[in-house]
């Protein structure tokens, strides 16, 4: 064997290895006993260290150094594992332990303290999640900014600064939008009761509307909807709420968006670096225009209109028409997963400001209720009434994932990109999505985006699939002229 097919052999039984510790992850947000949570601290924290040492053998290094790549996809590999190489070994074995046995821990508090609006109890657990966490962005930053070196894990090629562009560019256009909608009359909302089966049965309908492989996928319940694994195994997460069938039926399409993705990558590339989404941003990118520019369509939701009055009857609805307008409602709310597309991104703002903070040391983890709420009273208008909608809501800060966020809108600003691409590629989709049938879309998308996996820097990927630099415009010039009809500005 050369090098090259050494160092492959290798990657992809520490790949293996860490899909194991992913599916360890889905078990505990899905099925697993409450009193499980401290073994599975420890068991996550074992195989944390296995994988440490496999990512931070000398061998990998000898490896790299002889290695000579095959092709253009050879290279593509070795520019990966040596990128991920060199990010592992400035972090220490014990410190990756203790942050995967910290947080892991801290995922079942944080879920006690959000069902007991009791944010005291979370504090503690997350003072250390926070500071194992600033370590290790020391460790990564090397004398440079900790938050960027976390930023780096989920859109690499990306700084704080950047971010901080873009969403100045966005934030007057979008606070001037939300005011001017705010200001109209509005929608009427669906009402009544729908019975959780017939959701799920209903969102499982959903999911295959919109290409996701139940051969190689299943669909759970979580208090956090999620998409886990890659290849031939990529689990998804909804929702249900009595009153709020949209929660259950948007949360399982996004949540299919990053399903899709993984599903979608070439099959050549499994248990590889390259077999998985290239960034958070991408994936986000996939997640939103399946979610909103798709989904949340006039066209889309003629269809939805139908299924949802076939299972549940009247829902207060009258037609198609009003249905597209109560889908895409803007109304005053505090959770970001529910927000509308016109708020979603003042949300993220938030947390990206706060985390940063954090990271920096600039807020303390005592002082982020009171921070949260002052922000968010100053960017929204009114108080949060509790923190299971404030400072509780996500998942995210009590599983270490700084850097995390900014994705987000960095997904909505791709998805905006590639939803004027594919519009212009694919100009009679609309009669296909009023039938239901999103293939001519979904296909689209994987064939220009989705197969290539980590093949390409995450920028790239989205300029060779768009056909422009990616920026906030298309997004923005679609909110304002989609919003703008709705109502009435």
């Amino acid at each position: 064997m050369t090098a090259f097919d050494e160092l492959m052999a290798f990657q992809r039984e520490t790949t293996a290895l860490a899909q194991i510790a992913g599916r360890l992850g889905w078990d505990q947000e899905t099925v697993m006993p409450r009193g499980a949570a401290r073994q599975r601290g420890e068991e996550m924290a074992a195989i944390e260290a296995v994988l440490h040492s496999r990512r931070s053998d000398p061998r990998v290094a000898d490896w790299l150094e002889r290695a000579e790549a095959p092709c253009e996809v050879g290279a593509a590999q070795l520019r990966e594992i040596r990128r991920a190489y060199d990010r592992t070994i400035k972090v220490p074995a014990d410190l990756a332990k203790a942050i995967a046995r910290v947080t892991s821990e801290a995922q079942g508090k944080w879920a006690q303290a959000r069902a007991d609006e009791d944010v005291a109890a979370f504090l503690p657990v997350l003072e250390e999640v926070v500071a194992l966490k600033r370590e290790e962005g020391a460790a990564l930053a090397r004398g440079g900014d900790i938050y960027d070196a976390m930023v780096e894990d989920y859109e690499p090629h990306t700084t704080s600064a950047q971010i901080a562009e873009i969403f100045d560019t966005m934030r007057p256009r979008l606070v001037e939008l939300r005011g001017a909608v705010l200001d109209r009359p509005m929608p009427k909302a669906v009402s009544g009761r729908f019975a959780e089966s017939d959701q799920l049965r209903l969102s499982h309908k959903l999911a295959v509307a919109f290409g996701y492989d139940m051969d190689r996928g299943r669909v759970d319940k979580a208090v956090h909807p999620f998409s886990s694994g890659s290849g031939s195994d990529v689990r998804i997460t909804t929702r249900t709420s009595e009153t709020d069938p949209f929660n259950c039926f948007y949360s399982t399409i996004h949540e299919v968006g990053h399903a899709a993705y993984e599903q979608g990558i070439d099959p050549g590339y499994a248990l590889t670096p390259l077999g998985q989404g290239v960034s958070m941003g991408v994936h986000e990118s996939q997640s939103r225009i399946y979610e909103n520019q798709l989904g949340r369509s006039r066209a889309f939701t003629r269809w939805l209109f139908d299924q949802m009055t076939e299972v549940f009857g009247d829902f207060g609805i009258a037609n198609a028409d009003e249905f597209y307008s109560a889908v895409n409602r803007v109304d005053k709310g505090y959770i970001r997963t529910e927000a509308d597309e016109v708020q979603y991104n003042l949300h993220i703002m938030l947390r990206f400001d706060l985390e940063r903070a954090l990271m920096r040391g600039d807020l303390q983890v005592a002082d982020l209720e009171a921070a949260w709420n002052d922000r968010f009273a100053a960017d929204f208008g009114y108080a949060v009434d509790k923190p299971s909608n404030g400072c509780l809501q996500d998942v995210h800060w009590s599983v270490g994932l700084f850097g995390y966020f900014p994705t987000y809108s960095l997904g909505n600003v791709y998805a905006g990109c590639l939803h004027e691409a594919l519009r212009g590629a694919v100009p009679d989709l609309d009669p296909q999505l009023v039938q239901g049938d999103t293939s001519r879309a979904t296909g689209w998308l994987r064939e220009n985006l989705q197969r290539h996996g980590g093949l390409f820097a995450p920028r790239d990927v989205i300029k060779r699939a768009s056909g422009q630099e990616p920026g906030p415009e298309p997004l923005l010039q679609y909110l304002e002229d989609k919003f703008g009809g709705l109502y009435g500005l």
